[in-house]
């Protein structure tokens, strides 16, 4: 789920996060003292562990490959979509498939809200638009039979969830196990969960004193936001921002870490631990987990 705050103008460049990250200051020789009169900056950096000098693999038996194509060989793969707003995740999927920095294609774009931003930009770029659930405000809308059976026709091989608010149905989620992905504007298990969406997490976010906040991607299964997380980035709160501010800074982070994981998952660079974590190979190095 996504907010439609606008990127801030400046953007700091992300630097590794250490395990135990010390408390958030800007960048600069010396701490900055928090305080109102300060000057903004994007601060986001990837939440990895630093890379070892010599990186060793995991033992063959603690991993299972999905789909085993390291290296992005292959067919491109087809990708349906689902929105119930403006759309902004999805947009920068698209461009990044279009630009060919996704290995896959927008095949089909699933709304609950057939007159929404996301589904107009679908239609202004000739990508069938499919409304579920059926409801009073869209009795056009298919059920879940028609819904599996549209995906079938389009070919799906992966379900994106971007910025959707209703809760995807069960059957959906064992048609597509490991499969689908969802995009959350806050570090989950924290401020996660039904009614978690939107400015409504970051006022949770401000109003709590967290002094760190940022998007996940995960897999989805029945329940909200509770899949296997599968790929963070860390974005600093300071002690003056406001709900909007900081979710201006975590939508920027959103539309990267969103497109990378998507890369990754069309590229079949996503492996299972065997206690059920998934982690993303590098492109670069297929010994280094991001």
């Amino acid at each position: 789920m996504e907010a439609t705050a606008a990127p801030p103008p400046s953007l700091r460049p992300r630097r590794p996060l250490s395990v135990s990250p010390a408390p958030a200051t800007r960048p600069g020789p010396k701490p900055r003292p928090w305080g109102l009169a300060a000057s903004r900056r994007a601060s986001a950096v990837r939440c990895e562990l630093p890379r070892r000098p010599d990186p060793r693999p995991l033992r063959a038996s603690a991993i299972v490959e999905d789909g085993g194509d390291a290296g992005g060989v292959g067919r491109r793969k087809r990708l349906a979509v689902f929105v119930s707003g403006g759309g902004s995740n999805f947009r920068a999927i698209h461009e990044a498939a279009l630009a060919g920095e996704v290995r896959g294609d927008v095949v089909a774009l699933v709304t609950d809200k057939p007159g929404c931003g996301g589904a107009e930009y679908a239609r202004s770029n000739g990508i069938p638009v499919v409304v579920f659930p059926k409801s009073k405000s869209a009795p056009e809308g298919v059920s879940v039979p028609e819904l599996l059976h549209a995906l079938r026709e389009h070919e799906v091989d992966f379900v994106l969830l971007a910025g959707y608010l209703k809760l995807i149905p069960a059957e959906l989620v064992r048609e597509y196990p490991r499969s689908i992905l969802n995009i959350h504007p806050s570090l989950l298990p924290a401020f996660g969960g039904k009614g978690y969406y939107g400015l409504k997490v970051h006022k949770a976010v401000v109003a709590s004193g967290a002094r760190y906040s940022g998007p996940t991607v995960h897999f989805v299964d029945e329940h909200y936001d509770t899949g296997k997380t599968l790929a963070q980035r860390v974005v600093p709160v300071f002690a003056d921002d406001t709900p909007e501010l900081l979710a201006a800074r975590v939508l920027h982070e959103e539309h990267q870490v969103y497109v990378e994981a998507v890369a990754a998952l069309c590229e079949d660079r996503i492996v299972w631990r065997e206690d059920g974590v998934p982690l993303i190979k590098s492109r670069l190095n297929p010994d280094v987990y991001l």
